[in-house]
């Protein structure tokens, strides 16, 4: 009865948190480019291209490992497109702090021709609040997450929060 107590209690606190996330995602993004759940994207033969669309400050902290950052503010796509693949095809996922910036930086490479470019849900604090790695700019593995400003940081629930 315990066992089952608790998984209610992990189901409904997880379905919850995610439904409240879907209300934000829902108010600032037009949901023009596919998600990628966290999970599909830590799968071992989900093989993409990361680009994080955060500013330097929030990418020295920490960024999911082998990301590129491209920005937001200073995101050039002419210059981005120059350093991917010549294949539109490859599989391309954008991220930042939530999925809100990188929603615009991604539909800017859709808009480019790009077709198999996602969004990743809930950005890199869903990917720390799921338990999987970040690294720092040196690639050593971090408990530490830039979460934008105060206010943004209550939906990272794990890690160190910096700001």
């Amino acid at each position: 009865m315990k066992n089952l107590l608790i998984l209610f209690l992990v189901i409904s606190t997880t379905t919850l948190g995610q439904t409240k996330l879907d209300k934000l995602l829902s108010k600032w993004n037009k949901r023009n480019v596919p998600y990628i759940s966290v999970e599909t994207l830590a799968l071992p033969k989900t093989n993409a291209i990361l680009l994080d669309a955060r500013d330097q400050s929030e990418f020295d902290v920490s960024h999911l490992k082998n990301a590129v950052r491209v920005g937001y503010n200073d995101f050039k796509l002419k210059q981005t497109i120059l350093n991917l693949p010549k294949d539109k095809d490859v599989k391309i996922v954008v991220y930042c702090s939530l999925g809100i910036r990188s929603e615009t930086v991604a539909h800017k490479l859709m808009q480019e021709g790009y077709t198999n470019i996602y969004n990743l849900y809930g950005g890199i604090f869903e990917w720390k609040n799921a338990n999987f790695k970040v690294v720092d700019t040196l690639g050593n593995p971090t408990e530490k997450v830039h979460t934008f400003n105060k206010s943004w940081s209550k939906w990272l629930h794990r890690g160190k929060k910096v700001y």
